[in-house]
């Protein structure tokens, strides 16, 4: 199964040292408890469109405040391509909403 899309920016968090575990991106970047992405993994589910939304939101947000600084540019451009790959996921899963409407 392919790694959904929050597994492969909680993996390059993890890498960069801006996270230490799955508890903590949970909480911190999606805006959720502690056990999200554990639990999305257990059941074997997609992520909520909502909380990739809110991870988007945040990638972008850090993104543009790195950018103003002149600070970190290829980080800054790595969250947005992050942000941008969960805007296509969005996109897709509303696609998919309205398609089967």
């Amino acid at each position: 199964m392919e790694k959904s899309v929050l597994n492969r920016i909680f993996c390059f968090l993890r890498e960069q040292g801006l996270v230490e575990s799955e508890s903590e991106f949970s909480r911190d970047w999606l805006a959720r408890s502690e056990c999200y992405l554990r639990s999305v993994r257990f059941k074997r589910a997609q992520p909520s469109v909502s909380t990739v939304a809110v991870c988007a939101s945040k990638l972008h947000y850090y993104a543009e405040r790195m950018r103003e600084r002149g600070t970190h540019s290829e980080l800054a451009a790595q969250f947005s391509e992050l942000s941008e790959q969960c805007h296509h996921y969005i996109n897709r899963e509303a696609e998919a909403a309205w398609l089967a409407a």
